[in-house]
């Protein structure tokens, strides 16, 4: 299991050290494990950080927070509680954040010899938060100076950054991936609906499971992650073997009519 320090923590679930702490003494985040005077979170307090962060979003208060999370763990083991938390929140992004410089952001998506305009600039870093590379600031406003940037998933960033740097045209990268980003959320969401629906469609409106039932939902929840992500992957790579096997077909076709003209006019 990762281990953070306070201000590790904090940045793996887009917070800040005094918001940490301050959960803390409220009784929302367990206390850490203690090596001498420094204090070591696992990824049970990410998962616990997580959640507060989603509630927080929400609209919910502090004050609901803590009354749930008491609700919640009324009569259940902390140690249950908090795994399924983690399992829950496992269905969050599995990659931890990173940030990137503006120059870094335009030497991986505009890998050119030209020095950008400043309009350009602004709309390479629009079309990459549109896209999900790249967070912008609160209230979605750019700073007169091109600053850093939140990246949600470094992963997305790189096989992007690759398909430009295989000689893909960088819009059509861009617009393919805003594409995608859109059909991807669809299915994602009707995913979720689904699932949401068995999980909870024979419970009364204020269910929250009993101890005896936390370890079951847990495992359910768990399971449905990696089969989900593997459906879907399994799903492109048939998608893309059709579509390359019709173009390479097209190709050959385009290839024999030009080698079958050129042999006629030989004659």
């Amino acid at each position: 299991m990762s281990e953070y320090r306070i201000d590790e923590l904090a940045r793996a679930a887009n917070s800040t050290v005094r918001n940490v702490r301050a959960y803390q003494e409220r009784g929302l985040l367990p206390p850490p494990r203690r090596e001498g005077r420094v204090g070591i979170y696992d990824g049970t307090h990410l998962a616990r950080l997580q959640l507060i962060g989603r509630l927080l979003h929400r609209g919910y208060t502090a004050s609901n927070i803590a009354e749930l999370l008491r609700a919640w763990q009324d009569g259940r083991d902390l140690a249950d509680v908090l795994g399924l938390e983690q399992v829950v929140t496992s269905f969050f992004a599995q990659e931890l954040p990173e940030t990137i410089t503006c120059s870094e952001l335009l030497s991986l998506l505009s890998p050119s010899d030209g020095e950008p305009s400043e309009a350009q600039v602004r709309e390479l870093v629009r079309a990459a938060a549109d896209v999900g590379l790249i967070e912008l600031p609160p209230g979605g406003h750019l700073a007169e100076h091109c600053a850093d940037f939140r990246v949600p998933s470094p992963r997305l960033l790189r096989t992007t950054a690759d398909l430009i740097a295989a000689g893909v045209p960088t819009s059509e990268v861009l617009s393919l991936g805003a594409q995608v980003r859109r059909a991807v959320d669809d299915t994602a969401r009707r995913f979720v609906e689904i699932m949401s629906d068995y999980l909870f469609r024979s419970r009364a409106p204020g269910w929250m499971p009993s101890p005896g039932e936390v370890p079951a939902v847990a495992a359910f929840i768990d399971r449905i992650r990696p089969a989900t992500a593997g459906a879907l992957q399994a799903s492109l790579a048939l998608a893309l073997d059709h579509h390359v096997d019709a173009a390479f077909g097209e190709y050959i076709d385009r290839l024999s009519s030009h080698l079958s003209g050129r042999n006629e006019d030989s004659v």
